[in-house]
């Protein structure tokens, strides 16, 4: 991750090696803040270019770290319920095999 730009009210990072998966996925919760005027990103080009994050709010750091932690929490979230599934299946296949 690189700043372009900080100011009191906006931040503007390039993040390397990511891709429109992660970006869109912060915009969006970025706009879920109350505190977030705006967030958009940009990639100049689609296969070698580094996406850019633009974020205006009231504490652009502060939002971004929220955001990030909240996307942590909805992916452990997810993988939890995948393995909770998972293990579901296994059991019941399990109890087929003993009849």
């Amino acid at each position: 991750m690189k700043i372009i730009k900080e100011s009191k009210n906006e931040l503007e990072i390039e993040i390397t090696g990511e891709s429109h998966t992660l970006c869109n996925t912060l915009r969006k919760t970025l706009m879920e803040d109350k505190d977030v005027e705006s967030a958009a990103y940009t990639m100049e080009h689609p296969i070698i270019g580094e996406p850019k994050l633009y974020i205006k709010a009231k504490n652009p750091r502060k939002s971004l770290k929220k955001a990030a932690k909240t996307v942590k929490s909805r992916c452990n979230e997810l993988k939890k319920q995948i393995d909770t599934s998972k293990s579901k299946k296994t059991k019941a296949k399990s109890k087929k095999s003993k009849k």
